[in-house]
């Protein structure tokens, strides 16, 4: 691996773990060699991430829809911004520029992203081994509902063991090296239960 997508909020939340989280990952890219992909923002745990990898001497790459770049949503210090017309293009990018996606603490369009990228290795359009950094417990509940969706039988065991949640980036690293993409979802109707 060599290059990772990390999805995260626009803004910094309200507890100091989520910016120091933010930090130690940036510093860890860095010292490991890996470069970023993220969504180009300056605000937030994104502008700390990206200033975090630049100040260390690691490389960003950021993209970012035109629209958001009209807002002045774009950080300054980017030498390698890619403006795309839409979030679509946008989520497509970082999955073809990147080797593995991390999701920091964030919201609606945090969680949409990482989701998505999952979605799609499920069926074949993503190789990407997918990440929740679970920063003082942030995602236990989505954890939780993975975990329901395993057991009422909406996602298979062995899939549900290609998504991490873990506040340890070590283990993070790890999984990401050792991961296999899940097996290409095929599907049998004779199977299902009639009602």
């Amino acid at each position: 691996m060599q290059k990772i997508a990390v999805y995260c909020g626009a803004s910094t939340g309200n507890e100091k773990a989520y910016q120091e989280a933010t930090i130690q990952l940036g510093n860890y890219l860095v010292e490991h060699d890996y470069e970023l992909v993220y969504g180009g923002g300056g605000l937030g745990l994104m502008g700390l991430l990206a200033e975090q990898v630049l100040d260390n001497g690691g490389q960003v790459h950021g993209i970012m829809p035109h629209k958001l770049v009209e807002r002045e949503a774009a950080f300054d210090k980017l030498s390698d911004l890619k403006v795309v017309d839409n979030m679509s293009q946008r989520k497509q990018m970082m999955l073809d520029l990147s080797d593995g996606c991390i999701a920091l603490p964030g919201g609606p369009g945090t969680l949409e992203e990482i989701i998505e990228a999952f979605s799609w290795a499920r069926i074949g359009e993503n190789n990407n081994p997918c990440v929740f950094y679970n920063v003082k417990g942030y995602y236990d509940p989505l954890k939780i509902m993975f975990d329901q969706m395993t057991e009422k039988e909406f996602l298979t065991s062995e899939d549900r063991q290609k998504l991490l949640f873990s506040d340890s980036l070590d283990e993070i690293f790890n999984f990401m090296a050792d991961y296999v993409p899940p097996k290409i979802r095929t599907y049998n109707t004779a199977n299902e239960p009639k009602f």
